[in-house]
Formats: structure tokens, sequence, C-alpha cells
């Protein structure tokens, strides 16, 4: 019965959000306070949530800071060199635009942390994509894909919680999976040549000045027709530029290229290798874990609004500009708590998994790796890293072993369905992807689900050709 309900609610809130029946918020707070009471379980609701908090209350905490540490690099102007260079290489070409959205997310994932990843990439990318009135969700997609790829180095988390849950050395599981990963991320980068060449065509290639001198003309026409149909009372007033089906009313007037303003007034160019010095010794910090991530991040917001400005109403109107940003975002792990919190403490994820486990054939024995690449697809995707890689993996193990399949092959494998697990409602950093591009949560799940599946099947085809798996 905890299985029946466990996936009726996973399906119940996909279907609610994908159709924009509720907000993403609502459905993941009310959703499993419904079904916590079919379960009989509703008085320990309270208890459930709380246990959630606690366990999402650092992630929340670390994204909260990120988010104001990073906003404050971006308005200094220390990702303005990488903007300039990918534009330079795009020329507003949408096909190379979301390549270089691939290879731009792909980088940055180097350091580990999705959250890092989508915040720099979708502050160096979002403008243009609104400027040549691109698909925002082919940016959130394709983003989402190249940080589930790289997700897998051994300081990204899957493969560090496999280890530990096998009692493996990470490097014996990751190093001989780097030729099948490079072939995940080849295909990343080739879905985006495929997603950009779609762009394209719907949108023709323009030069950026070209971009410019358009979207200036029509905002010049959207003025002159406001102001014929008297203030405030034309359809024009209401939509701003682009007849408003584009437009964000709290976009500036340039457009939204604040990342490429030289003259924007927040732009520190004297603390320029100040500020950088701090991001690398910020991620130098994280990768060798001298401190907790979310200690770091307080660590590093707190110097960063200090050093940049030493003025208590400047550091006020830095906070407040990126105020919503941080509400979104975390507001949206708390709610995830709750959603975690009941699938965890009613049991549905443990008879969930038991039961894909009790299900496999017993002929499929002998190719439990494949069994498992498969299985990590879905499973990563409707639970925590945590609760598949200490609650499943080491089950699955097992039953590999007892058919002779080496335990290292059943971890490799258990890397698989990361490209689609960054786009998990559980993920928190995929709503500060979301958040930040303005997409709908709905929209990007639509979108990604399909192309991520794919790329984790290409994933797991390549690791069992190259004999990996």
């Amino acid at each position: 019965m905890l299985t029946i309900l466990g996936f009726a609610m996973i399906a119940t809130f996909l279907v609610l959000i994908m159709l924009k029946k509720m907000s993403p918020i609502a459905a993941l707070v009310l959703i499993p306070a419904l079904f916590c009471v079919f379960v009989g379980k509703g008085a320990h609701l309270g208890d459930y949530v709380i246990d959630g908090v606690t366990s999402l209350a650092p992630t929340a905490a670390m994204l909260m800071f990120a988010i104001v540490y990073f906003g404050v690099m971006i308005d200094v102007g220390l990702f303005d060199p990488i903007v300039r260079g990918i534009l330079r290489f795009c020329k507003a070409d949408p096909l190379r635009i979301v390549v270089g959205t691939a290879v731009l997310a792909a980088i940055v994932s180097l350091d580990g942390d999705g959250s890092t990843t989508f915040m720099i990439t979708v502050s160096a990318m979002y403008p243009l994509y609104k400027r040549l009135k691109m698909s925002l969700v082919v940016m959130t997609g394709v983003a989402a894909m190249a940080n589930g790829v790289m997700n897998t180095l051994p300081w990204g988390g899957p493969t560090a919680r496999a280890a530990t849950a096998l009692k493996l050395d990470a490097s014996d599981i990751f190093v001989p999976m780097i030729p099948a990963l490079a072939v995940g991320l080849l295909a990343v980068i080739a879905l985006a040549y495929v997603l950009g060449r779609r762009e394209r065509k719907r949108l023709g290639v323009l030069t950026l000045d070209e971009a410019l001198v358009e979207e200036r003309a029509t905002e010049t026409e959207t003025v002159l027709v406001g102001a014929g149909s008297g203030a405030g009372t034309g359809p024009a007033s209401t939509g701003g530029a682009g007849s408003g089906t584009d437009a964000d009313p709290e976009e500036p007037a340039d457009g939204g290229f604040q990342g490429l303003d030289p003259d924007r007034p927040t732009l520190r160019p004297r603390l320029y290798w100040f500020n950088a010095l701090l991001t690398v010794a910020l991620l130098t910090a994280m990768i060798m874990e001298w401190l907790p991530i979310p200690v770091l991040f307080l660590l590093g917001a707190a110097l960063a609004l200090t050093v940049n400005f030493p003025h208590m109403p400047d550091q006020k109107a830095r906070i407040g500009a990126h105020a919503e940003n941080v509400l979104n975002v975390s507001g949206m792990v708390f709610a995830a708590a709750v959603f975690t919190g009941v699938l965890q403490g009613t049991g549905m994820v443990d008879h969930m998994a038991k039961w894909l486990v009790d299900n496999i054939p017993d002929g499929m024995g002998p190719h439990m790796a494949f069994v498992t690449g498969v299985l990590s697809i879905p499973l990563t995707y409707f639970m925590s890293n945590d609760g598949f890689y200490f609650g499943i993996l080491p089950v699955l193990a097992e039953a590999g072993q007892a058919h002779g399949v080496s335990t290292l092959e059943i971890a490799r494998a258990s890397l698989v369905g990361q490209p689609l697990h960054m786009s998990s409602p559980l993920v928190p950093a995929v709503y500060v992807l979301v958040g930040m591009a303005k997409v709908e949560f709905g929209d990007h799940t639509r979108f990604v689900v399909k192309w991520a599946a794919l790329t984790s099947l290409v994933v797991l085809g390549a690791g069992i050709l190259f004999g990996i798996i």
C-alpha cells in the first residue's frame, strides 16, 4: 500500500506542476501533507516536516549566501570577461549560443557545485537569450544536462556517496568512467547543436548590433503607441517592449544586459583581482572541504559585501537586489523538505525501493550492472542522492555480488542517472536555475526529462561498449 501511495504522490505532484495547476511550492507542501493523512500518519506530519527541514537547512543556508555572494560578484563585474568571451564566440547566432551554454555550464561545473554553475551560467547567458528572444527552457535544459554529467566528479557528490556506501575508493569508481562520461558530455553538446539549429531556423541569425537596433525600434514604437492611446490606458502601457510577450516588467531599459553594461555603478574594477582571488580561494576551500560549504559562503558573502560596498546603504541595496532570488530558492528548498520528510518518514521511499528491487527478474542477475544503470535514471529523479546511494545501491550491489557482478561495476553504473537527477524536484539547485532564468519549473520539466533520460542512456551504452559497466 505504501508503495502505491508513494508512486501516486510523486505522479500527482509532477502532473499538477507540469499542467500548471499548482505552483511548485504549493504542490511540494500540500500534496505530501494530503498523502501523509491518506497513509494514516497525519499526526506525525509535524515530526516529518521538522526532520526534513532540519536535514535541508544547511543546503538552504548555503544557497541563500551563495546567491548573495555570486550576485555581488556579478554586480562588481567579476564575470564580465567570461560574458564578453562567450558573446564573441556566439556572435548572436542561436546555434552558437546554445552550444556555448553547454560548454560554459560544463566548465563551471568543475567546482562541483550545481548552484554555483547555474548562477554563473544563467547570469552570463540569460541577457543574450532575452535579447534574441530565444527559448529560455533550452538554456535551462542544456545547462542542467551538462551539469548532470559533470556532477559525477569525485567532489561533486554521487561518486563520493557511492564510494562511501560500498566502501570503495572514489578514484576506482570515477577514473574508469571518464570515457563514458566524456561521451555523455559530447552527447549534450551534440544535442545543444541540434537545439541551436532549431532556434536558428526559428529566429534567423542577427548581429548584436542588429538585435539592438531592432529592439530599440520596437521599444520606440511601443512608447509612441502608448502615448497615442492615452497615458496608462492603452494595452502598450501594460506590456512593455515587444508587445508584452517577452518583456520582464522588472528588466532594465537596456534589455537586461546588466552584466555587459560598462557604466553600471556597482562595478569595482580596482578590486577585480581581490574578487577573483577571493572566489578562487572560496572554491578551493569548498573542494578541499576546509569548512562546511554553508559557512564558507556565509563568510564569503560577508567579506565580499564589506570590501566592495563599505557603506551600509550600498550593502543593503545589493542584498535587496538579490532578495527575490534568495526568497524564491530558499522557500522552494524548505517546501521540498516537506516532500522529502513525508516520503522518508512514512516509509514510502523504502517500500518503493524494495518493490523495485524485488521485481527484478532472476534472469537479470548476471546483468545487475545494467539493471543498476537503468534503475538509477528514475530512482535518482524521484528521490535524493542520499536515499538512492545509501538506501538502494547497497541492496543492488549485494544482489549483483550473488551473481558474480563486481561491486565496482555496480558503483559505476549507479552514476548513469545524474544527467536527469539534476532536474529532479528534490534537487535544490534546480530552483536556482529556473528561478534566475524566470522559467516555470513545469515547463523546464516537460522539456528536459526526455533529453536528460536519453543522455543518461547514452552514458550507460558507452559504459557497456567500453567494458566499464
